[in-house]
């Protein structure tokens, strides 16, 4: 095993899993993380997905928790908020209604500097931060809204982040989870599309992910600490076929996901069949794609 990476400028030797990395080697097409402090090395191996295919995966994220969101944001209190946090902000996507008459201010914190660019250009009034939302950068009590969306599955110590989020959160403020999927319940039809659902969820494994997040919130947030804590599960409603380009972007998704699941066993001939037969069920109001999203809202004990 040879791991190759730089972390800055610093002249670092680490040992992970028995093997020295020093900084004159190369790791492709991963991050690496190190915190001295809490001596960990957490290793995240990207996705093919350019930066701009995912700015548009996190708008279309955005749109499906839309309602949600304002049902949320009024319940924690948004317009009487000073300061408002969104952690793993990526790109952006999830834009806080801004009002005329509000004037809290709004920070955005994510590991990826990439995405940190997109996002100054969709919300240049935001105060960015680059970060791991292990250890919040931030002093405590300080906002009146923690949030973060589609995030918890992809973090390595989910209770960690909400009890940082709970640190920094101010006393009788609230902390939102807005989306965390349950691939577990996962729902697929027509029947010929449900292996495809089993093989993304095993590729979504295999990158790290918890792929029953979404069950979890409530016992995460109970154990961090806050009071009359919700928990509920985003609605599926399925209004209108999806457009010829959200489905070229679910596939995008999906051929991404499934790089990463090499035993997968379909030829790209198979493949294909299984996105016109996916294609053809959306056009005809057959196909139903629902992965149970839960969310969940706390406040933090007076």
């Amino acid at each position: 095993m040879d791991l190759r990476f730089t972390i800055g400028t610093a002249d670092c030797v680490l040992v992970f899993n028995g093997y020295w990395i020093t900084q004159s080697t190369v790791l492709t097409n991963a991050y690496l993380i190190a915190d001295i402090r809490h001596v960990h090395v957490l290793i995240i191996t990207t996705m093919s997905l350019s930066s701009l295919e995912w700015h548009n995966r996190f708008s279309q994220q955005s749109t499906w928790t839309l309602e949600l969101r304002n049902y949320l944001f009024s319940r924690a209190g948004l317009d009487t908020s000073k300061r408002v946090l969104d952690v793993g902000c990526g790109t952006g996507a999830v834009k806080v209604d801004f009002k005329p008459e509000t004037s809290f201010i709004f920070h955005g914190l994510d590991i990826n500097y990439n995405f940190l660019n997109i996002t100054r250009l969709n919300l240049p009034f935001a105060c960015l931060t680059q970060g791991d939302g292990h250890a919040l950068p931030f002093a405590s009590k300080v906002f009146d809204i923690v949030f973060c969306h589609y995030l918890l599955l992809w973090v390595a110590d989910p209770l960690k982040v909400i009890s940082e989020m709970v640190r920094i959160t101010r006393n009788g403020g609230s902390v939102l989870a807005l989306a965390e999927p349950d691939y577990g319940g996962r729902i697929d039809f027509p029947h010929q599309l449900e292996h495809l659902g089993y093989l993304q969820t095993q590729a979504l494994k295999i990158q790290g992910a918890d792929v029953n997040m979404g069950r979890k919130l409530g016992q995460i947030f109970s154990n961090a600490g806050m009071e009359e804590i919700e928990i509920g599960i985003l609605g599926g409603q399925w209004h209108k076929p999806l457009s010829q380009q959200e489905i070229e972007l679910e596939w995008t998704v999906l051929r991404s996901d499934l790089v990463h699941f090499r035993e997968y066993n379909l030829s790209e001939e198979a493949l294909l069949v299984l996105q016109r037969i996916d294609s053809t069920a959306w056009e005809n109001r057959e196909r139903i794609l629902f992965v149970p999203t839960f969310y969940a809202w706390g406040r933090v004990p007076e």
